[in-house]
């Protein structure tokens, strides 16, 4: 029984590690991605905006929530809370979601978006 015990619990260690080591090599392929298609216009070290708003912060913020921002009317009338689900289509096809928006970056690829969003869900 004891030995049983222990071989569940040695699983469920390598498993948990497995996930956390995952998780951040998503993150950290996911700053490559952010740095190479997003950092033109967008930065997530600072509060300062580019030609799009800042990004620091953005998991869990209302689209159109950078009061130094000028958003599109479109964004700022979504009534959109940025979550993992919601930037996923976002990125997906931007006016697909917010007819209006001045977004054009579009990201096909899953995995890449997955990858950028768990890189922005750290900052």
């Amino acid at each position: 029984m004891m030995s049983t015990l222990k071989q569940i619990s040695a699983a469920a260690i390598a498993t948990v590690l497995l996930v956390l080591q995952a998780h951040a090599q998503d993150a950290a392929d996911g700053q490559r991605l952010f740095q190479q298609r997003c950092g033109a216009c967008h930065q997530v070290d600072s509060t300062r905006n580019g030609v799009g708003p800042h990004l620091q912060g953005v998991i869990g913020r209302t689209a159109g929530g950078v009061e130094s921002f000028r958003y599109s009317p479109a964004m700022q009338g979504s009534g959109i809370n940025w979550d993992a689900a919601q930037l996923d289509i976002f990125l997906t096809n931007p006016a697909g979601l917010v007819r209006g928006t001045r977004m054009t970056q579009r990201f096909a690829k899953a995995d890449e978006r997955k990858a950028i969003i768990e890189f922005l869900a750290t900052r």
